[in-house]
């Protein structure tokens, strides 16, 4: 562990990235605690550009947008968060068990998940979720179903690799279980890669996000970034902030997932990346 935190260390690009992360959770947990201002709270100056009383300005509702972008905060993470763990989960448990087991349950579910990989997944997403109805917890499933497909070909290809390494069969000849053998020395062994590739997922999953709320498919009720896009586009010209600014929040925290994913893979895997 020691030496993967100085591998990581060692990518200025991840580390800034994991510090920018890091402060976003930080202000989302701390700020509402020391000031506990309702984001939806009207001032009575709307479109008030930036200033000392309203940092970054309000919305055409008298809102203040610094509130709204902290706000905006817990549901791009949360989903983010949420959608790469479903995800990875079902990723894992899918490829670990075609990867060791193969037959014919290892190439039907292959098949299904190479299925998954060609299809669009924004426009399958926008196109289930608008079918269900707005919902996090709708976008979060939705998200996740889309995304195992990754998760599990990796994982069924570092599984059949990691199998096949003679310590496994020195444990096969201990008398253990195949499933015992699969959980407790394969996926272990095998995980590497999949962490790397759920970092990358959380940016994706944050940005799908935005892009359904952008374009209205998500609850009225739920601060987003998307949504306060698709508010603020009708007034790019004479408020800008409501627009750039949250574009500039979702561009930053997907390229921070990014890099953090990026770094993660050397750290993981130097030998791929030629350290």
């Amino acid at each position: 562990m020691r030496e993967l935190f100085q591998r990581l260390a060692g990518s200025p690009a991840g580390f800034i990235a994991g510090g920018f992360i890091l402060l976003l959770i930080v202000v989302t947990i701390v700020v509402p605690l020391v000031h506990s201002v309702n984001p939806m709270a009207i001032s009575g100056n709307a479109l008030f550009p930036p200033s000392a009383q309203h940092l970054l300005g309000t919305d055409e509702l008298g809102r203040d947008v610094l509130q709204l972008l902290i706000h905006g905060v817990r549901v791009s993470l949360s989903v983010g968060l949420l959608s790469a763990l479903v995800a990875s989960v079902l990723g894992v448990l899918i490829g670990a068990w075609a990867g060791y087991f193969g037959g014919r349950i290892d190439m039907f579910l292959m098949r299904v998940a190479e299925i998954f990989q060609v299809l669009p997944t924004f426009v399958l997403a926008a196109v289930i979720v608008a079918m269900l109805g707005p919902g996090t917890t709708r976008v979060i499933a939705v998200i996740a179903i889309l995304a195992w497909p990754q998760i599990a070909l990796v994982m069924r290809s570092e599984v059949y690799r990691v199998k096949q390494i003679d310590f496994v069969d020195a444990v096969r000849c201990l008398g253990y279980s195949e499933i015992y053998i699969l959980i407790r020395e394969v996926v272990p062994n095998a995980l590497r890669p999949v962490v790397a590739l759920g970092t990358l997922i959380v940016g994706q999953a944050i940005l799908i996000e935005a892009s359904l709320s952008f374009l209205g498919l998500s609850s009225p009720d739920v601060i987003s970034w998307g949504g306060m896009l698709n508010s603020g586009q009708r007034y790019l010209f004479n408020a800008w902030w409501l627009s750039v600014l949250p574009g500039i929040a979702i561009f930053l925290t997907v390229l921070a997932f990014n890099f953090i994913g990026d770094a993660l893979n050397a750290a993981l895997n130097p030998k791929d990346t030629g350290r």
